[in-house]
């Protein structure tokens, strides 16, 4: 017999979650795999936050388009003709056709079913032999349109159409990445994504782990990033959108290739004490990124379910960077030492999982190198807090 897993017990759990780093625990187990816990994190993380679905150049131009799919929601972004990036849902108001596959440029969005016909910005503008229904108003079945808001480049949507501004409420994270210049930075869109099993939070606490840095990626390739030199900022506000750690690196312009040095041009924007660290910054519950002085890798988080999530994953760098003859030589020293260092992760990320399932999987507690897991939770608890909340008063 299966019994519910939400309680008051456990909210009330959560918030030794969020004390000070040096007394804080991880969140229950649960929370990692728990299917009724996922469809309760869908009303109250992902129905009502900012959600990242890529960058702006992926659609520059009008006609052109791109997908994606998050936590059960298939979503199409378009640039109309008037020049303005809009969201919406690909699910057709008919009987749920999709509208929309892949990325590329088109005139109307036709759903292959029946032919019903939307206008670039979702605008329901043909809908065959539909004169004999009874009450048929074309005019109400255009395709929900979402929230959109570009941030460094990068598109977020919001299903909650009235939810507040996303920058305001990045300001401390914005100013620690705008050394970076990521609105111009240059970037192809990742020709494919990667489905893993394992829970999207695991993935956002592995990507701003300082702690197994200097023990899991011993060796040439990471040990000019020492754990014992991360910090963690003390002043982000209650209301942030995001979390970063910056990490002192033992030489300047410190990059992830056999040179342990960046070999693409650095980032303009950086100053000498910039360029003797690197950051690292998750925006929950879909973007994740590190930042090197050459590049910035950046992972786009799309939960499919309780123990599964799906990524895009990309990198940027300086303008100018691709007109150098050697470029893709240079960017395949950094992509070839990231991917052992990124497998090294997803080993240990699916290995968890795992672990999360056993009746004895501990609410373990945090070095102080793990003050991002702190911050993630302080991000996480009073979202979960309020939704609960929410639907105790029905």
């Amino acid at each position: 017999m299966t019994h519910a897993v939400l309680d008051d017990a456990l909210f009330a759990a959560m918030e030794s979650s969020i004390l000070p780093t040096e007394q804080a625990e991880s969140l229950p187990p649960l929370c990692y795999t728990s299917a009724e816990f996922y469809e309760f994190e869908k009303d109250a993380v992902f129905a009502r936050e900012w959600l990242c679905v890529g960058r702006d150049s992926w659609a520059p131009e009008p006609g052109s388009y791109f997908t994606s799919f998050i936590a059960d929601e298939p979503i199409v972004v378009a640039r109309g003709r008037d020049g303005v990036l809009r969201a919406m849902s690909s699910v057709c108001q008919h009987r749920g056709m999709l509208v929309a596959e892949g990325c590329g440029k088109t005139r109307a969005f036709v759903c292959p079913y029946h032919h019903w016909t939307y206008t670039l910005d979702g605008t329901l503008a043909a809908a065959p032999a539909m004169e004999k229904s009874c009450g048929f108003d074309k005019s109400k079945a255009s395709l929900p349109l979402f929230a959109v808001e570009i941030w460094e480049g990068f598109v977020f949507i919001n299903f909650d159409r009235e939810a507040a501004p996303l920058a305001p409420r990045l300001a401390k994270v914005t100013e620690i990445l705008k050394p970076y210049g990521m609105a111009d930075a240059e970037g192809e869109k990742p020709s494919g994504e990667q489905r893993y099993p394992w829970n999207w939070k695991v993935m956002f606490e592995n990507n701003n782990d300082g702690y197994h840095a200097s023990k899991l990626h011993q060796g040439p390739l990471h040990d000019f990033i020492p754990s014992e030199l991360a910090e963690f900022p003390d002043d982000l506000p209650d209301d942030t959108a995001g979390y970063y750690r910056t990490n002192r690196t033992l030489h300047p312009d410190a990059s992830f290739n056999a040179t342990q040095r960046a070999v693409l041009p650095v980032f303009t924007g950086l100053t000498d004490d910039e360029r003797h660290r690197m950051v690292f910054a998750n925006l929950p519950p879909t973007l994740s990124l590190v930042m090197t002085a050459d590049a910035v890798i950046y992972l786009i988080l799309r939960a499919d379910g309780p123990e599964s999530h799906r990524v895009d994953q990309g990198v940027l760098t300086a303008p100018g960077s691709s007109a150098d003859p050697a470029f893709r030589h240079k960017m395949a020293m950094n992509m070839q030492a990231a991917g052992e260092i990124i497998d090294q992760d997803l080993h240990v990320d699916e290995l968890v999982q795992v672990g999360l399932r056993s009746r004895f999987a501990p609410r373990g507690r945090y070095s102080w190198q793990e003050g991002a897991q702190r911050l993630f939770n302080s991000w996480l608890v009073p979202r979960y807090r309020e939704a609960w909340a929410r639907q105790q008063r029905g």
